[in-house]
C-alpha cells in the first residue's frame, strides 16, 4: 500500500467496489481500504458444510427486471433463479387457514394503500400511525416490517417507506448474491484488514488515520455503514455533526438468519414458506428448500432478532429449531441440524443490517451524501433516495459518489 493516492475509497461492500471499478475507469490512482479480512462487505456469501453456498446477507436481487446488477451478473456466468418468492403464503396451510392467509393479504394490501397515501401528503410520521387500530393482523404485519425494513413500523418513516422504489420483481443467484458482487471486486486495487479510523481534512490534503500508518488523498468516498459515523467508529477531524445526525437518523435495522439441514427434504415443498405464527410479531419467517436444496432458510428480524443476539450465540439456532418443531412436529425438528446464523448487530464493521429513516428523518438521506468540501464524498445503501437497503442501490450510490469525486479531481 502507497502513502498517497487520487482517492481513497473507505470501505469494499457494494459502494466501495463499485465507486472503486469507476473511478479505475477514470485513469486515477484509487485504493479502497476494508476494515475485514474479505470484500463485500453485507452482501457475503459462504459455503455450509452441506456444500452448497448460502447468502448471510443480501440474497435478493430485488426490482430485479430493473436491477442494473442482473445483466451483468449473468453474463458473468452466475445463474439466476427468476422463481418468485412464496412470502405471503403458508405451507401446507399449516396453522394457518387458506382463508386467513385471504385476510392477512387483504390487511397488507390496505395498510400500504394507506401508507403510500400518507406518505403523499408530505408530512411525515411513524409507519405504525397507520396500522388499524385492533386489528389481529397488526402482529403479523410489524413481523413484516421487522424483515422488510429490519425494524418494526414504529420505528419506520412514513415518507421514507412511501420513497422506496420496487417493482415487485425478485429474483437469486444460485451461487451467492455475495459471491456475485466479490467478483466484481479489483482485488489489486483493494487492501482488507485494514480499518480507517479518522480522516483529517482541516489541510490541503485529507489525511486518513488506519490500521498500516497514515494515507493522504486529493478525495475521499465514505462508504461504510451509518452506525460507525454516528457512533465514532469512523471520526472526522474537524468533526462533522450534520453527518452524524444524519447517520443517527438512519439506523440499521436487523435482519438475521439461520440456516438448517433437512434430513428428510422431500417431506418440504421446494421453495416453500412458513411463518412461525400469525398472532404476533416474534418469530420467524422460514424459506424452505431454496433452489431445491436441503435447507431451510430461517429469517429473524427486528427487536427479537435483536433479543436473540443479546441471548448470545446459538440463541437464534435454539428458537427457529423450537419454532418448527412445534409446526411441523417434535420428529421432524430432530432431523434439522444447524449450519450456521448470523449476528449483523455484532459485527464491528456493519452493526445491524440494512437501513431505515426514523420517523420524521426521512430527509437524512440527503444529508448524509452530500459532499463535504468537494472532496468528501459519501456512498452506501443509506444515501440512495429510492433504493436504500438494497445492493443494486449501494452500488449506484458508489458510481454516483466516483463521478462526484472526479468531477471535483477534473
Amino acid at each position: 500500500m502507497r502513502d498517497r493516492y487520487d482517492v481513497v475509497v473507505v470501505g469494499a461492500g457494494a459502494a466501495g467496489i463499485a465507486g472503486l471499478r469507476r473511478l479505475g475507469r477514470g485513469g486515477l490512482e484509487v485504493v479502497a481500504l476494508e476494515a475485514r479480512d474479505r470484500v463485500g462487505g453485507r452482501a457475503h456469501t459462504i459455503r455450509t458444510a452441506g456444500g452448497f453456498p448460502v447468502d448471510c446477507g443480501a440474497g435478493w436481487l430485488h426490482s430485479a427486471d430493473e436491477n442494473p446488477l442482473a445483466e451483468p451478473i449473468a453474463a458473468a456466468g452466475f445463474t439466476l433463479d427468476k422463481s418468485p418468492p412464496h412470502w405471503m403464503k403458508q405451507a401446507f396451510n399449516r396453522d394457518f387457514s387458506e382463508e386467513d392467509q385471504r385476510a392477512y393479504r387483504q390487511a397488507f394490501n390496505a395498510l400500504d394503500a394507506r401508507l403510500e397515501a400518507a406518505a403523499g401528503t408530505g408530512a411525515d410520521r411513524p409507519a405504525s400511525d397507520l396500522l388499524e387500530p385492533g386489528s389481529r393482523w397488526n402482529p403479523l404485519l410489524d413481523a413484516f416490517s421487522s424483515y422488510y425494513n429490519g425494524a418494526e413500523f414504529d420505528q419506520v418513516s412514513v415518507l421514507d417507506y412511501g420513497a422506496y422504489e420496487d417493482s415487485g420483481v425478485n429474483w437469486r443467484v444460485a451461487e451467492g448474491y455475495g459471491a456475485a458482487i466479490v467478483h466484481f471486486a479489483a482485488p489489486y486495487r483493494i487492501v482488507t484488514g485494514c480499518p480507517v479510523r479518522t480522516i483529517h481534512h482541516g489541510g490541503p490534503e485529507l489525511v486518513l488515520g488506519t490500521a498500516r500508518g497514515a494515507v493522504t488523498a486529493r478525495a475521499v468516498i465514505v462508504a461504510v455503514p451509518t452506525p460507525l459515523l454516528s457512533q465514532g467508529g469512523l471520526a472526522f477531524s474537524p468533526s462533522l455533526p450534520a453527518k452524524a445526525e444524519a447517520a443517527a437518523g438512519l439506523p440499521l435495522g436487523l435482519a438475521d438468519k439461520v440456516f438448517l439441514q433437512v434430513a428428510e427434504p422431500d417431506a418440504l415443498p421446494v421453495d416453500g414458506h412458513l411463518f412461525g405464527r400469525a398472532d404476533r410479531t416474534e418469530i420467524g419467517s422460514y424459506h424452505l428448500r431454496p433452489f431445491g436444496r436441503p435447507v431451510i432458510e430461517a429469517f429473524l428480524g427486528g427487536r427479537w432478532a435483536r433479543a436473540l443476539e443479546a441471548e448470545g450465540p446459538g440463541a437464534p439456532t435454539a428458537f427457529a429449531l423450537e419454532e418448527l418443531g412445534e409446526l411441523l412436529g417434535s420428529d421432524f425438528r430432530r432431523s434439522l441440524t444447524p449450519l450456521g446464523e448470523t449476528r449483523w448487530a455484532h459485527d464491528p464493521w456493519a452493526l445491524g443490517a440494512y437501513s431505515h429513516a426514523l420517523p420524521g428523518h426521512a430527509g437524512d438521506r440527503a444529508i448524509l451524501a452530500a459532499p463535504v468540501e468537494n472532496r468528501l464524498f459519501f456512498a452506501g445503501e443509506a444515501t440512495h433516495p429510492h433504493l436504500y437497503s438494497t445492493v443494486h442501490g449501494a452500488w449506484e450510490s458508489g458510481e454516483r459518489a466516483a463521478e462526484e469525486a472526479m468531477a471535483a479531481l477534473a
